[in-house]
């Protein structure tokens, strides 16, 4: 039998896991519901939400991985790609039902800005300063970015047809802003190529690598000894931690509103930097870790592989439904500080892509860029 001292290494690698640490949040999900229903300030139901979200979305993660295992390479990874950014999904969800457009879009294409600058850019400075100059398979990381740069190119088009109409962009302190039906439709066709492409993309994915495209990625660098679930215990955690993901997220939403005031923020620098991160915390921290062992390869998939599904899935999925969830049709018009913050993103991406090797100072060229990025958000929310 093992002494206490030999067992706490293990339990100290384990919660410096993606698996592992997450679940030290786990009491902030009583404690905003508890808030939620003596009407505390909306700060706190805010933070203590947010917060909540972190532990749900890694048991979501892992019960998708144990069924993914379980169910064949193209099967499971299908599971991967369907459920991988689930829980900013339901996040924007119910927003969207919510009519809060703005807040929508901010927060997916702050989860685009997050994956692409902050967490590709922590990877590539941790790995690069404990392995030095690392390699990485150029053409998988130029498929996936050259993705992202056509998903942004997409982006830029209805923006671009609202200025050419004489209409603004919307401002970032705003909830909801209607356009005419023209732009209503031209985003509806933009969103069914963007998943046309997707589709596609990923079919090809699925069938030049046996299935395994959208490996799990939790449970590869898992350092727990805990036994596989079975099928019935990975789909009952599954549901019951899509409920708590649904809970958490409308507590969420339903506090921004009063949060932004209190703080003197916009909904879109929350959206946009807050919402972004906790939605996927556990899966940009197994990035970070992957890459620091070396691993680079799976890193980018991870960081680029996630920007590309929500931006030529997620977002064209929720403009859909917006035709019938909400107050009124989502139009894919992003304001000017997002347009020019994905642009951005998505050619930095290709141009670390390309090079096939990196060191820590092109990560931390993508760390600059998004604190940059943040602080922008931040002074415009201030002064807009």
């Amino acid at each position: 039998m093992r002494s206490p001292a030999a067992k706490r290494p293990k339990l100290a690698a384990f919660l410096l896991t993606g698996g592992g640490w997450p679940y030290l949040l786990t009491p902030f999900i009583p404690a905003a519901v508890a808030l939620e229903l003596s009407h505390a300030g909306a700060v706190g139901i805010f933070v203590s939400s947010a917060l909540g979200v972190v532990p749900t979305a890694a048991l979501m993660g892992r019960a998708t991985e144990e069924l993914a295992a379980r169910s064949g390479s193209v099967v499971g990874g299908l599971l991967n790609v369907t459920f991988g950014n689930a829980p900013e999904l339901i996040i924007a969800f119910v927003a969207l039902g919510e009519g809060l457009h703005e807040v929508v879009k901010a927060s997916l294409v702050g989860s685009m800005l997050g994956n692409v600058l902050l967490v590709l850019g922590a990877a590539l400075t941790v790995g690069g300063l404990r392995n030095g100059r690392q390699r990485f398979d150029r053409n998988a990381a130029v498929a996936q970015s050259s993705l992202l740069l056509a998903g942004a190119a997409a982006f830029a088009l209805p923006a671009v047809l609202a200025l050419a109409q004489g209409d603004h962009l919307p401002s970032p302190r705003a909830e909801r802003v209607s356009f005419g039906s023209t732009l209503q439709v031209v985003s509806l066709v933009i969103a069914a190529v963007l998943i046309a492409c997707y589709v596609v993309g990923l079919l090809r994915s699925l069938r030049q690598t046996g299935g395994s495209a959208a490996a799990p990625t939790h449970m590869l660098e898992q350092e727990s000894s805990s036994p596989p679930w079975s099928t019935r215990r990975s789909v009952t955690v599954l549901a019951l931690a899509g409920m708590a993901v649904a809970l958490m997220s409308e507590i969420l939403v339903g506090s921004v509103a009063a949060t932004a005031r209190q703080a003197g923020l916009s909904q879109f620098f929350i959206g946009a930097i807050v919402v972004a991160i906790v939605g996927n915390a556990a899966e940009h921290w197994v990035a970070v870790l992957v890459a620091a062992r070396n691993k680079l390869d799976l890193a980018i998939a991870i960081a680029v592989g996630s920007s590309v599904q929500i931006g030529l899935a997620m977002v064209p999925l929720l403009v859909i439904a917006s035709f019938f969830v909400g107050p009124s049709p989502m139009a894919l018009v992003i304001n000017g500080y997002e347009l020019g913050g994905v642009l951005l993103a998505a050619v930095l991406a290709r141009a670390v892509a390309g090079a096939g090797t990196s060191t820590w100072r092109r990560g931390a060229l993508l760390l600059g860029c998004y604190v940059a990025l943040g602080v922008a958000f931040a002074l415009v929310s201030k002064t807009s």
